[in-house]
């Protein structure tokens, strides 16, 4: 366990790994923390510097701010700056798949090569983002958590008793980090700087999942010149949860491919 002090309070950190290995640094997803890499870790290749945290308002993350990407941006930059050794690999899922285009934008010499799954340069629109913050604060995360359950998961693995782990993941997120996040998301349009990005980029998508389709994330790869596009079939919106195994299978050797300069 690791703790990052930031102007809003303490970013939580998880780091796994040799300290001189290259590092891959994970952002997580709309209401999940860090958690949400536990499954496909193992299957990723040995030697790398492994750096997971909670963004603000996530986790054991501190809620304050965070109504902005820029805000996320940042926290990722600082995380990167304080342990991680030269140029990172960034991994982000939904809205971290956001950040890490932003944190490339901003900042691209931190960052050596780009893997965003289920997401896109621009997620939803304000005024769904607006109808959610209304959602949360009329019934609270647990109100809605059955609904993302759908749009999270494919029906197959709905089924599973392990669902209710991530209902529960999500029902425990401190609301008003989970609103801000929303907040950020009804605001964030990357589609501009992400088309200026020129760097190694994979683009995941499941063919099932309801929050982010694949045309969407497709659209995202084709942005960026030279982009891989991959759609994991009957995987959801947490492929790296439901299909770990498929996962991995396209993120390894991709982190092999560019993880030394």
């Amino acid at each position: 366990m690791h703790a990052l002090t930031r102007p809003f309070g303490t970013l939580h950190l998880r780091i796994d790994g040799p300290a001189r290995g290259p590092s891959v640094v994970f952002a997580n997803s709309l209401g999940t923390d860090l958690r949400l890499w536990d499954r496909v870790l193992p299957l990723l290749p040995p030697g790398l510097r492994m750096i997971r945290y909670d963004k603000r308002g996530h986790g054991l993350s501190s809620v304050g701010g965070g109504h902005s990407l820029p805000d996320h941006v940042d926290d990722a930059i600082a995380v990167i700056e304080a342990f991680a050794p030269g140029p990172v690999i960034l991994v982000g899922l939904s809205i971290g798949g956001l950040i890490a285009q932003g944190v490339a934008s901003q900042r691209p010499d931190l960052i050596r090569a780009l893997v965003l799954s289920n997401t896109a340069a621009r997620l939803g629109t304000a005024q769904s983002w607006t109808e959610r913050i209304a959602a949360v604060k009329a019934e609270g995360l647990e109100g809605i958590a059955d609904g993302v359950m759908d749009r999270w998961f494919a029906p197959a693995f709905r089924t599973k008793p392990e669902v209710a782990l991530w209902r529960a993941m999500l029902a425990r997120t401190p609301a008003g980090g989970y609103i801000a996040a929303c907040d950020a998301l009804a605001r964030a349009d990357q589609r501009a700087a992400t088309a200026r990005l020129r760097l190694p980029a994979l683009l995941i998508a499941g063919s099932e999942d309801g929050a982010t389709a694949p045309a969407l994330v497709r659209d995202t790869a084709d942005l960026i010149p030279g982009a891989a596009f991959h759609v994991i079939p009957g995987a959801g919106h947490l492929p790296c949860v439901e299909t770990p195994d498929q996962w991995a299978a396209l993120v390894a050797p991709f982190l092999k491919a560019h993880s030394h300069a």
